[in-house]
């Protein structure tokens, strides 16, 4: 690998890891409106997971980069088109929690396919980019576990066409 590659590749990667530091120092904020990431999206499921009140959003992507003016071109290229947020707060204090991680296992509307996508701690919430590639109800099956403690809850979508 030439030193100019190398040199791109760890200038792209020390810009990349700056946006992100500087992202979740000013409180994760997406999107045309500067909205926090947890506030974005459409909720899609609230309610429990073991110890924890659990909150999950899933964001349309091509309509928020959209929002923010990236091109059609840019957007026609992404494997994904949406983004799972599950956002785990303690009941007692209702303060976000951090140390955890999670799956989920996606069951498509036609009851054959299926995936399983783990969830990865960022800033405010665990997620991951899903793909849901046709309209139907998909069924969602979260395991969270952290700390030592477990959850679990299941839920439903529906993707309109």
């Amino acid at each position: 690998m030439s030193l100019r590659i190398r040199a791109a590749t760890f200038l792209g990667a020390g810009l990349w890891l700056l946006g992100a530091w500087a992202a979740h120092a000013a409180g994760h904020v997406h999107g045309a409106t500067g909205a926090p990431m947890e506030a974005m999206g459409e909720q899609v499921f609230r309610g429990t997971a073991g110890p924890w009140n659990v909150e999950a959003r899933l964001i349309d992507m091509n309509a928020e980069l959209a929002r923010s003016g990236v091109s059609a071109a840019a957007i026609a290229k992404l494997s994904s088109r949406h983004h799972l947020m599950v956002i785990l707060t303690d009941p007692k204090t209702g303060k976000t929690v951090v140390d955890v991680d999670g799956e989920v296992r996606i069951a498509g509307p036609d009851n054959t396919s299926s995936s399983r996508v783990s969830l990865v701690p960022m800033g405010g919430h665990i997620g991951s980019d899903v793909r849901l590639p046709k309209s139907g109800t998909y069924r969602f099956e979260l395991e969270t576990g952290g700390g030592g403690r477990n959850g679990a809850a299941t839920f439903e979508y529906r993707l309109k066409p």
